[in-house]
């Protein structure tokens, strides 16, 4: 769809003015707004019949429509209209992704006022409702739709992304898939990672006090979704998952995702475990790597591998888009969608190691292209002792993302169903358009950087909230 910014960055009350002018003759307007104004016709009348492209009206090749239908406000669904694409470019900025404190204002400028209408609006029926997909709806129903898809647990920046296409699909997961019911067979496996995630470091808070273990605690919800996007990855022809991560949560992953033993592990808290060099050389438990392979819900065979790791945060990464590579050339014949590389990052270490940026600018290059990773921020808002308000400039910590054209889901990390259902459909993404996808899943981390340490010191407001 053609670019149409020109339309959607001006005030209501100056479109209101030339659809005026374009009423009482059409040929003394720009013709980019004449276009605009005829597709607008087009589209809306034809929604029903055609589903608007899954939700985008198409402004190309529209007949000459140059008086409105009888009875309806042209200029009304025009603002409507607007609202919409709002929220699907900005409703990310009011989305309530975080489980503990309040969003910072970051003048998102969707309110009703903003395109012209009032509380007095809301029982009016629009048909714009139909390129939404509930049909001629009251302007309630259309804000309650977009607020539920774009503006509740979670939030997409897809806005950037040129390639119609995608976000054409997008547009229909966010719309559509994300509101589907987990049935419930999945609700019980994701009770059953949760389950697993919390329980392991309450056990290792209780026997090891003290010890550092860089815990999971707050970000549990990463053990489902990581589960979710194994499983979904199965059942779309992956045969292999590469993951790389730093310290935090990685025991936790190791035990109830790589299916290493709470006997191998807990060993190596007692210090009497013999360790194996193959996959590490010598370094602490929460450094090195592990391989094996599980069967998914499906009874699907993936093999996975959690590559070893520098203290060094994201260092990682070029070690394993390197290894998912060289992995699809020698073993899957160059086909990407055989191998999946998953990297784990921090929110502080996503925007502030350079390293991450230099290994996704070079993401779509013949020499290094892997088929797309999967980013997935475990989120904590705090980079050892410093909130995000000092650590970065950007709005969030994967604004990076934009500079491929990666699509961005931020997902309230205490709604485990909603993180799962992003987690699937990143991951189908990915399959679908061997293109890289980000999830910044917004949580907190309930001890200090680590075991040892007590946060109060450095972040009482924040530790009073957790």
């Amino acid at each position: 769809m053609k670019d149409i910014q020109y339309i959607t960055s001006q005030h209501p009350q100056y479109i209101e003015s030339l659809y005026q002018d374009f009423l009482r003759d059409p040929g003394t307007i720009d013709p980019d707004y004449r276009k605009f104004f005829e597709g607008f016709d087009f589209a809306v009348s034809n929604a029903a019949a055609n589903g608007a492209k899954n939700g985008q009206p198409t402004m190309e090749a529209a007949p000459q429509a140059t008086t409105p239908a009888s009875g309806i406000d042209w200029m009304r669904e025009i603002r409507a209209y607007r609202l919409i694409l709002g929220y699907r470019n900005k409703g990310h900025l009011i989305a309530k992704t975080n489980p503990i404190r309040t969003r910072k204002d970051r003048g998102a400028n969707i309110d009703l006022a903003f395109y012209g209408f009032s509380e007095a609006d809301l029982d009016t029926t629009f048909q714009a409702g139909k390129l939404i997909g509930i049909g001629t709806a009251t302007l309630r129903a259309i804000l309650a739709h977009l607020e539920k898809c774009y503006a509740s647990h979670l939030g997409v920046e897809f806005k950037y992304i040129s390639d119609q296409k995608k976000v054409d699909w997008l547009t229909q997961a966010i719309e559509k898939d994300m509101l589907q019911p987990l049935p419930l067979p999945k609700q019980k496996r994701i009770l059953e990672k949760l389950n697993q995630g919390v329980m392991f470091e309450k056990f290792l808070h209780t026997k090891y006090v003290g010890q550092k273990r860089f815990s999971l605690e707050g970000g549990e919800t990463t053990i489902a979704a990581l589960d979710a996007i194994i499983s979904t990855a199965g059942d779309n022809d992956v045969q292999e998952v590469v993951i790389g991560m730093a310290h935090r949560g990685r025991l936790n992953i190791l035990a109830n995702i790589m299916g290493k033993t709470y006997e191998q592990i807990f060993s190596e808290f007692e210090g009497t475990a013999k360790m194996d060099q193959t996959m590490g050389s010598g370094d602490v438990k929460y450094h090195m790597g592990y391989g094996s392979e599980v069967q998914t819900l499906s009874d699907k065979t993936i093999r996975l591998k959690l590559m070893p790791n520098p203290s060094h945060l994201e260092a990682v990464n070029p070690v394993v888009i390197g290894f998912s590579r060289a992995k699809a050339d020698v073993m899957y014949h160059s086909d990407f969608d055989k191998i999946l590389p998953i990297l784990i990052h921090g929110d502080a270490s996503v925007a502030g190691q350079g390293v991450v940026y230099e290994v996704l600018q070079m993401s779509y290059l013949k020499g290094y292209y892997t088929g797309g990773t999967i980013h997935f921020v475990i989120n904590n808002q705090i980079g050892f002792t410093t909130d995000f308000d000092d650590a970065r400039s950007s709005d969030y910590c994967t604004s990076l993302a934009s500079a491929i054209q990666a699509p961005v889901f931020h997902v309230n990390g205490d709604d485990p169903e909603a993180v799962v259902k992003v987690a699937e459909i990143a991951t189908r993404y990915r399959q679908e358009f061997n293109s890289d996808v980000f999830i910044d899943m917004v949580c907190y981390r309930r001890h200090g950087h680590n075991e040892g340490d007590d946060p109060k010191f450095t972040q009482p407001h924040l530790y009073a909230l957790i």
